[in-house]
Parts: structure tokens; sequence; C-alpha cells
């Protein structure tokens, strides 16, 4: 994990698909296809991503 200037928590793609509970792979792909519209910073070739939009994208697939 990574510190962003307010505070946010930032991390990298292996921190990030753990936290989805996918694979990197697939973080990768969905990055290059655009399939999901999850934000990312580059940073140079590295990815980082935050806390809050990976909770935005879990929460936006919420069914009830």
């Amino acid at each position: 994990m990574y510190g962003y200037d307010d505070g946010e928590i930032l991390f990298s793609r292996k921190e990030a698909a753990e936290y989805l509970g996918i694979s990197p792979n697939t973080l990768a792909v969905w990055a290059s296809t655009g399939r999901y519209q999850l934000n990312f910073i580059k940073v140079g070739r590295a990815v980082r991503y935050r806390r809050s939009d990976l909770n935005k994208f879990l929460e936006q697939r919420l069914t009830y």
C-alpha cells in the first residue's frame, strides 16, 4: 500500500486484485480493454488503485 497526499490509500495492481478477489492479470485486461469503469492512477509504468475507487466499483455491483 502507498500513501496519497489526501490520506487516501493506494494499492498496487496485485494488492487491488487481492482486495477484489481476482487475479492481477484480470485487472490488467480490464484496464487495457475498458471492460469495466474502474479508475486507476498511472505513474510511469506503475499502476495504482485508490481504495475508494475499489469500494465504489464493488458498491456498483451490489445486488439486492
